[in-house]
């Protein structure tokens, strides 16, 4: 007969049993996100250090191809290991997905959190900063991806906690439509002006305008599928 060393509670057993909710997943995914975001932002620290003793600012100093190709590398390869710690969580696609999202936005917000304890950076919300490299510089005001990380944050855990209440979400192809074009708007909004900012020159004004519209969309996708799904069950 085989022991179990770390038994769980009646608590715990009875909640399983019952198939009620048990949200405990996000705690370690989010213990993650948390500490990979330290890792990120400590070798931002070494990079400015190197090419921005002064502290960072614009105009972007244009680093040598072979640096670039390792830190274009870094990039990539935090967003498969953000990827892969949703698909260790996940026991769905969909839960895969959504626990995925939700490491990659409390991740982003704490890349920003750590930077500020580490440099006391960024000064405020709206600094801008170089937010992604892939496939063009992006650029924008802090505020902007942490509203977007937010976002994220909030409607992966919704959509976990409905799952584990028992509802199936029901996605149809206007709401895929609406998020992902939601999301290629946020990006154009950052990619504006990536061109003029390799150029050398300052960021212009920031598209919140083209942003919002984004922003918008994606909360009208969610809210689409969440009430489609509450007035399902009620039914």
């Amino acid at each position: 007969m085989r022991l179990n060393p770390f038994p769980e509670s009646i608590i715990v057993k009875n909640i399983l049993i019952k198939g009620e909710i048990d949200m405990r997943r996000f705690l370690p995914v989010g213990l993650f996100a948390i500490f990979f975001a330290y890792v990120e932002s400590a070798v931002v620290v070494y990079l400015r250090l190197v090419y921005y003793p002064d502290g960072f600012q614009f105009p972007l100093i244009i680093i040598p191809m072979d640096v670039a190709a390792v830190d274009l590398g870094r990039e990539l390869a935090t967003m498969f290991i953000l990827i892969s710690v949703g698909m260790l969580a996940g026991d769905t696609g969909k839960r895969k997905f959504f626990y995925a999202v939700f490491a990659f936005g409390l991740w982003d917000i704490f890349y920003y959190i750590w930077l500020w304890v580490f440099l006391q950076w960024p000064p405020s919300l709206f600094t801008f900063d170089v937010l992604f490299l892939i496939p063009v510089v992006w650029v924008g005001p802090v505020l902007a991806p942490v509203i977007v990380a937010v976002s994220l944050c909030a409607g992966s855990m919704a959509a976990v906690y409905l799952e584990e209440k028992g509802e199936t979400l029901h996605i149809h192809r206007w709401d895929h439509l609406l998020l992902w074009g939601g999301a290629l708007i946020i990006i154009l909004s950052f990619t504006w002006d990536f061109g003029s900012i390799l150029a050398g020159n300052l960021p212009s004004r920031y598209r919140w305008e083209v942003f919002w519209v984004g922003e918008i969309l994606g909360i009208i996708s969610v809210a689409r599928v969440f009430l489609r799904t509450r007035e399902q069950v009620k039914n």
